[in-house]
């Protein structure tokens, strides 16, 4: 099924609609970046899947989560600097043959993830 991710706003309790995110690989300590795309109404990429089972590849990858950009934007005053400017989470892939879902619950203090289904 490949990758996709998905974002919840726990201070808001629901989907953190138009947060940045970018997807990168990763490789050698450096990381290449493959897309940036803002999250929909329901928090996912507006295009579906990451990658899909077929283009996904065993490996690293990197997600950057633009957290601080986002709750400026909801309005919420955030103290310079604030505790959480953007999530990065790098994981591996190494069954290209299951679905990795990588979910982030986060509030402008605190993120919790891990790997969904």
């Amino acid at each position: 099924m490949g990758l996709s991710t998905h974002v919840l706003d726990t201070m808001h309790g629901g989907p953190a609609a138009g947060m940045q995110v970018s997807l990168f690989t990763t490789a050698n300590g450096q990381a290449s970046l493959v897309k940036s795309f803002t999250l929909n109404h329901d928090g996912r990429n507006p295009d579906g899947l990451l990658y899909d089972n077929d283009s996904l590849k065993k490996g690293t990858y990197r997600l950057v989560f633009d957290v601080k950009c986002y709750f400026a934007s909801k309005g919420v005053a955030l103290p310079e600097p604030n505790f959480l400017d953007q999530v990065i989470l790098d994981f591996g892939v190494a069954h290209t043959d299951q679905h990795y879902h990588v979910p982030l619950l986060v509030s402008p203090w605190s993120y919790s993830t891990y790997r969904g289904s």
